[in-house]
């Protein structure tokens, strides 16, 4: 029989090699962006943010191992080891990877825009399959629902290539192509001929791996209702960024998330016909259903009784705000010099194009109707929806979005909470990814300083570990510089 120590040793080597094997072996290329890469890790004295809302825990220890979180324990000096690697980070900060609930892999392109906001038909949407995925892991996305894919197929190799070690990038759960009807803003765009086609798309994109579907502004209330029923035979989740439907009566068809927030509920719009978009598109609804009125608490208690999620985008309605601040150095950094000037011509309106209605009026009701469906025990995510329009750009919009929860009347970690355990909870993956809990994935963000005081500090990335290996926030952001926008 062996002796105890010997037993616990022979315990722990098989069980790291074990960990080691079900881990996939990394590319160089993937390799000159990790910064740790140890059999075990200890995070010393680190505050942490564990993304369930409850305040932070000062002084503590945390230890990873075989790509999982394997203990949290008080503040003390680790001695060196053998396999072990120590970073002292006093003075920092750990929360856990952020979960993007409405990421992109495009961009989105006006050929030939103009200072007067004049571009030529049609807009088109490139793939960013190589600054996007490095973008989101160097913001701290370690897990993202691609939230409507426009080259479907490349988001499936990506996630591929993604998972087998091949490229840096987060953790993936793709999207089908946009379930649109006729009509659509984007050229590339399927446009649905009705239900059967809704629920061919839907099994046929199942097929070959999409774990999520999105409903897009122009489809109607037939094709969205085969859609859901047909993705829920297949145990996938439906959301929309709708119109030409209203959110009551997707509630009713059965859908499982909203996006934008309440931007795009077009249930009040004056003009609004059955299976149309209106002209307001929503602006009017919003405009015109008090947070604290008998229609708002309807529909958030519609909302709650049928389990309807809501996907918070602040930032992507920033830039309609005048007023509001200008992006900080390193996103310009990272966009190509087309998508800078694109954002310029875009944050300088021309006297030919006035603005209509109130935009920081609509700003701040959106945040309010999100603080309501949020205290009446609704499912709120988080996603910035970034494909460069008003300058969001991956990673820096879903922090972006983070700060702007905090604006919104959420505390520094309910905000991050609704970033990152609230995404993980509607995937379904609460039991591997989206708090800081033993056990779980060693999906994390290290980040210098404290947002728990100064939400800003989210913006100071350092580290992120995704399944354990420490990828350098840095050293990504720099391979891509200049490069959004262009592929």
């Amino acid at each position: 029989m062996l002796p105890s120590r010997l037993l616990i040793s022979s315990i722990f080597l098989l069980t790291s090699l074990l960990c080691q094997a079900q881990q996939p072996s990394l590319s160089p290329e993937v390799q000159k962006y990790v910064r740790v890469h140890a059999e075990r890790v200890v995070l010393e004295h680190v505050r942490v943010i564990d993304g369930t809302g409850k305040p932070a825990v000062e002084d503590r220890n945390v230890v990873i191992q075989g790509g999982k979180i394997s203990a949290i324990q008080i503040g003390a000096d680790v001695p060196a080891a053998v396999g072990t690697t120590v970073l002292d980070l006093r003075g920092y900060s750990v929360m856990p990877g952020i979960v993007g609930m409405h990421n992109h892999l495009f961009y989105v392109g006006r050929p030939n825009l103009n200072a007067n906001w004049d571009s030529e038909p049609p807009v088109v949407v490139p793939q960013m399959s190589f600054s996007a995925p490095r973008l989101y892991l160097a913001g701290g996305v370690t897990t993202m629902r691609t939230t409507g894919s426009v080259e479907t197929y490349s988001d499936l190799n990506l996630k591929r290539n993604i998972d087998e070690g091949k490229l840096p990038g987060p953790h993936l759960d793709v999207t089908g192509p946009y379930l649109e009807g006729p009509g659509s803003y984007f050229i590339q765009m399927h446009e649905l001929t009705g239900p059967d086609d809704a629920r061919q798309t839907v099994n046929y994109w199942a097929d070959r791996g999409v774990t999520s579907f999105k409903a897009y502004m122009n489809i109607t209330r037939a094709e969205l209702g085969a859609a859901i029923e047909e993705a829920h035979k297949r145990r996938i989740k439906v959301t929309g960024h709708l119109c030409s439907v209203t959110y009551k009566e997707a509630a009713e068809l059965g859908i499982d998330d909203l996006e934008h927030g309440f931007f795009v509920n077009t249930q009040l719009d004056l003009d609004k016909k059955p299976d149309q978009c209106s002209e307001s598109a929503g602006d009017y609804t919003l405009q015109h259903m008090d947070p604290s009125g008998s229609e708002a608490e309807d529909l958030v208690n519609l909302l709650v009784k049928h389990h309807v999620a809501i996907t918070s985008t602040l930032p992507v309605f920033e830039d309609s705000v005048p007023g509001r601040p200008p992006l900080r150095e390193a996103v310009m950094e990272a966009m190509s010099p087309q998508a800078r000037e694109a954002y310029l011509y875009r944050r300088n309106r021309p006297a030919s194009k006035p603005l209509h209605g109130d935009p920081a009026m609509l700003f701040k009701r959106d945040m309010q109707l999100e603080r309501e469906f949020a205290l009446a025990g609704g499912l709120l995510l988080a996603g910035p929806d970034p494909t460069g329009d008003g300058g969001v750009v991956p990673g820096f919009g879903d922090q972006r979005e983070i700060e702007l929860l905090v604006e919104a009347g959420f505390s520094p970690v309910e905000a991050i909470k609704i970033a990152t355990m609230n995404g993980a909870t509607y995937l379904g993956r609460q039991e591997q990814t989206g708090s800081i809990v033993a056990g779980k994935n060693a999906d994390l963000v290290v980040i210098k300083g404290d947002p728990t005081t100064h939400i800003e500090d989210v913006e100071k990335v350092e580290i992120v570990f995704k399944d354990g290996l420490g990828y350098d926030s840095q050293k990504l952001l720099d391979s891509v510089k200049g490069r959004y926008g262009e592929y």
